[in-house]
């Protein structure tokens, strides 16, 4: 039998979650003529027919305050050699977008080059979950290399896949 620690203590429940490899996104738009954006493991596809995926925000993410009624959102799957660019975009009080090469759609998504993957949705939907919300989103437009690898965020840190 495996033993089960009662409760939800947020430390080991943040290790179990940790336990659980994610890609890594980034959530980037045109805000009164800037560039706002972060970054965002929590993403996920949710269906084909309507084209819907779905992203978790800390309810007290400022950054999130300022994306959420943005006409369009994109949203970059992050490439492995696009840490550097994940830790920028996680970044509090510093220029997010310094050294990154980004492309601004022209209804006001902005995408990183050189990313696997690259969306730009709309928001459908927001949903109170907790601490967080989850932004249910409409893929409006869709681009991908899928043969460069993602990122992959595993036990608070980094990692590559590798071929089995």
């Amino acid at each position: 039998m495996i033993p089960i620690v009662p409760g939800a203590d947020a430390p080991l429940l943040r290790t179990a979650f940790s336990c659980f490899p994610s890609g890594v996104t980034a959530l980037c738009a045109i805000v009164d003529g800037e560039p706002v954006g972060m970054a965002a493991s929590s993403f996920t596809s949710v269906s084909l027919d309507p084209p819907l995926v779905s992203v978790c925000v800390a309810n007290e993410s400022r950054t999130w305050e300022l994306l959420q009624d943005a006409p369009c959102l994109g949203v970059s799957v992050l490439g492995a050699d696009q840490g550097p660019a994940c830790r920028a975009l996680a970044a509090r009080g510093a220029d997010r977008f310094a050294g990154l090469d980004l492309y601004a759609t022209p209804s006001g998504a902005v995408l990183l080059r050189g990313a696997p993957a690259w969306l730009e949705c709309a928001v459908e939907a927001c949903l109170p979950a907790g601490d967080h919300r989850i932004v249910l989103m409409r893929v409006r437009a869709v681009d991908a290399e899928p043969h460069r690898d993602p990122l992959v965020f595993h036990a608070s840190g980094f990692r590559q896949l590798a071929a089995a």
